[in-house]
This record gives C-alpha cells, sequence and structure tokens, in this order.
C-alpha cells in the first residue's frame, strides 16, 4: 500500500490528504492558506498561541494573507491552528516553516528545525512526505534532519515516508509575486522523495522545478540571497567612493543600469535587512569551512553591509558638525524603521541598528513608521512611533529616511524639516527643498 508513495501519491492527487504546517510566520501562515484554498485539510502548528487564537478568530496578522482569505478556509473548515503537535500523527504531508537565525557567533542556529523535526519523529508513520522550507546549510537536509527522523524508527526513507527540502521564497510586500505564482525548488532524499514533493507542490503553485538532491536545493537557496547580498554590497562600496569624490552615487547607478546587457541594477542604502540577505550567506560560510574553504567575498560583501550602517551615522555626524553641532544631545527622526518599503517587518532591519548606534552617541531619537508602533532595541528599552506634525519635522535637528514608504508625503516632509538625509533616494523627485536634502 505504501510502497513507492503509492497511498500518498493518490490523496495528494485526490486533495484529501491532510497537511500539516508547523510555524505560522511570515513563511508558515501564507503556504498554508494557499495550501487550504486549493481544497486540502490543513492544520497550522505554532507556539505561539497568540497567533493560534487570531487564526481560528479569522484574523491575518501577515500583510500578505488577505483577510478575506483567511476567513474564506478558516470558515470552511480546511484551515484551523493549534499549539498541539500530537496532530502531526494524523497528518499525510507535514511542511516546517520555522525560523532559522544565527546564533552569537554568526554559526547557523538550527534549534528551532531541530525541535520541529523532533516532533515529526515523535509522530511519524508510513506514508508521510515531510518537506522543509526553512532556510538552512547546504547537507542539513540530508544529515542531520534524516538522521533525527531515522533515529529511533525502523522506517525507510524513499519506501515508508519522504523527504525533501523545498526553500521558501516569500518576498514580504511584493504585490506582483506571492506564493501562488513563484517557482517551488524542489529536492528530496531519493528520486521517489522529489517527485512526490513536487506532485504535491504542483497542486499549489503554479511552476516546480525539480534538482537532484535536497542539498542542491539548500544551495540553490543560500546561493540566491548571496547573490543579492554581494551586489549590494559592490553598490554600497561605490557609495561609500562616490561620497569621497563628491560624485552622486544615484546618477552612475541609474546611468549604468542604461545598458541593455551584462549589468543588473541594484541600489545603494543604510545596510541589509529582513530574514534572509543577513543571515543566509552565513549558512554557506559556516559550511565552507568544512571543507577547509574561506567564502572571503561572501564575507566581506557582509562586513560592508554592515559599515553601510556606520556610513549613515558618519554622514549624520558630518552634517551635524557642519552647523557646529554634536550627534550627542541633538534630536533626529527616523522616517521608516521597517528593512523594507510598505511593510512592518523589522526583522535585521538595518533602521533598528542605526537608532541603536545614534542613542548610544547620546543622541535624543524619534521615529514614525506607520507599520510599526513599538520598537523594541533590549530588553529594557522600547521606543513608540511619535505622531507627525508640523511641529515635531521642525523642532528636530535633522529627518534621516531610512525606510521608503510610498504613504508618506516626502515633499511635506522636506517642507517642514531643517535638513532631510535621505538614504532610499525617494526624495529625487520633489520639486522644491533639494537645497535641504542630504543623499547619502
Amino acid at each position: 500500500m505504501y510502497h513507492n508513495g503509492y497511498e500518498i501519491k493518490q490523496k495528494i492527487l485526490s486533495h484529501t490528504a491532510d497537511v500539516a504546517i508547523l510555524g505560522l510566520g511570515y513563511v508558515g501562515l501564507p503556504i498554508a492558506v494557499e495550501v487550504a484554498r486549493q481544497g486540502f485539510r490543513v492544520t497550522g502548528i505554532d507556539v505561539d498561541a497568540s497567533k493560534v487564537a487570531m487564526i481560528n478568530k479569522k484574523l491575518s496578522y501577515i500583510p500578505d494573507v488577505l483577510g478575506a482569505d483567511l476567513r474564506e478556509v478558516v470558515k470552511n473548515k480546511k484551515f484551523l491552528a493549534t499549539e498541539d503537535t500530537s496532530v502531526l500523527s494524523s497528518c499525510d504531508v507535514i511542511i516546517i516553516c520555522v525560523p532559522t537565525p544565527l546564533t552569537k557567533t554568526q554559526e547557523p542556529d538550527l534549534s528551532f528545525v531541530i525541535n520541529a523535526v523532533k516532533h515529526c519523529a515523535s509522530h511519524l508513520r508510513r506514508g508521510q512526505l515531510i518537506t522543509l522550507e526553512s532556510t538552512t546549510y547546504p547537507g542539513a537536509t540530508a544529515g542531520e534532519i534524516l538522521n533525527l527522523l531515522q533515529k529511533n524508527s525502523d522506517l525507510q526513507v524513499g519506501d515508508d515516508f519522504f523527504l525533501a527540502f523545498s526553500p521558501e521564497r516569500v518576498d514580504p510586500g511584493n504585490v506582483t509575486y506571492n506564493t501562488k505564482n513563484i517557482t517551488k525548488v524542489v529536492g528530496g532524499i531519493t528520486s521517489q522523495c522529489t517527485e512526490l514533493a513536487s506532485l504535491f507542490y504542483k497542486e499549489i503553485v503554479d511552476y516546480t522545478i525539480m534538482v537532484s538532491s535536497p542539498t542542491a536545493a539548500e544551495m540553490t537557496k543560500v546561493f540566491e540571497n548571496v547573490y543579492r547580498s554581494v551586489n549590494i554590497a559592490l553598490v554600497n562600496e561605490l557609495m561609500f567612493i562616490c561620497d569621497q569624490m563628491g560624485l552622486d552615487v544615484w546618477e552612475i547607478i541609474d546611468a549604468a543600469g542604461t545598458k541593455p546587457f551584462g549589468i543588473q541594477t541594484f541600489y545603494p542604502g543604510p545596510g541589509v535587512g529582513g530574514h534572509c540577505i543577513p543571515i543566509d550567506p552565513h549558512f554557506l560560510s559556516w559550511k565552507a569551512k568544512e571543507f577547509g574553504y574561506s567564502t572571503r567575498l561572501i564575507e566581506i560583501a557582509a562586513q560592508i553591509n554592515i559599515e553601510a550602517v556606520e556610513y549613515v551615522v558618519r554622514k549624520l555626524e558630518r552634517m551635524l558638525g557642519e552647523k557646529n553641532q554634536s550627534l550627542r544631545g541633538a534630536k533626529i527622526l527616523l522616517m521608516g524603521v521597517a528593512y523594507k518599503r510598505d511593510i512592518g517587518d523589522c526583522r535585521e532591519s538595518p533602521a533598528i541598528n542605526i537608532m541603536s548606534r545614534i542613542i548610544s552617541l547620546g543622541a535624543d531619537v524619534l521615529y514614525f513608521d506607520p507599520y510599526v508602533p513599538e520598537v523594541r532595541l533590549s530588553s529594557d528599552l522600547s521606543v513608540s512611533c511619535c505622531t507627525l506634525t508640523s511641529r515635531v519635522l521642525s523642532s528636530v535637528d535633522c529627518v534621516l529616511v531610512t525606510t521608503d514608504h510610498s504613504c508618506i508625503n516626502y515633499q511635506w516632509i522636506v517642507d517642514q524639516a531643517q535638513v532631510v538625509i535621505d538614504t532610499r533616494n525617494v526624495t529625487r523627485s520633489l520639486q522644491k527643498g533639494q537645497e535641504k536634502v542630504i543623499l547619502i
């Protein structure tokens, strides 16, 4: 019955497979809702009781998940949430979407993944398909993950149960590409694992591509973000050089971008943020050391992107110095603290790093972000979003644009402010007030 996955294949094709999603954050909730929208019964599992309660009340806490879509699948009993992992034993497909941060020493922290896999192992049975979407280092699925699943079981992968890696490709706030129309890369432990995982995802998303192994899929995911990290570092370093030479880095990049071949445009900024770009390259660097290789370019790129934060701070200090002011005691308003425009995600946000840095240097810091009501800088320090008024804008020594939310009236900001440092080039098209604006 279970040999070569016949039963799970039939359940997938008939959309009668019961699906569990472990982790209901920026990755897990969108995929859970999309799977449920395709008619599968989905159980979402999360340790956060507040998330579980919101889902069961039909309330979305992820901007990319439309409230109407969530309400529909919960109302139709296609999706429910729980903290109880015992439901895994009755599920046919299990998708792991838990966080994979770094340790303080910049090494992969797989504790959330390992904990999730241990729960899967406790409820492992014949015929199950398990896919890992959480980003990890190349080799983790075929090594540590598989070993944990088979440690206390006689079940054999590729015959009794099936294991694959299919990396998440979530881009929060992207209105063009979403869970449904982003190609899924799938790599399984065996060819049958790959085929079954791909078969499942084909019922959910528009396109899938099968690669030779989970390690190849893991390397694909890491490479995607290494590519972005290195190219962002390149334009950030160009920004440093142009600043010294008195050149406009934005003009240079836009001009270079007119070449119809051989170049893809990336833009500089105050650093990199989000869960992927600041973190994923370290997974590859860490793994490469096992083979005696130093990923010099990747590590230098990460350092340059971190240096962008200090560059912005120095730019701020230089501007104040020209006014015979010091950063200590200066009143600075940060415009935006999310890591990218039009979302409330502050994970690894360079704006948060800048805020922490200038507070440590003695500045009085305010921030405005319509998507982020409060920022916690440490266990004993949090800052609340201010009310943006003409009085506030005119009272600060500098407005520092760190996130380019599209809902903000930047002309009004420039009109009211004494001076604006723009790290995102959002003021370039303004009709007046350019003498107040300093582009990074």
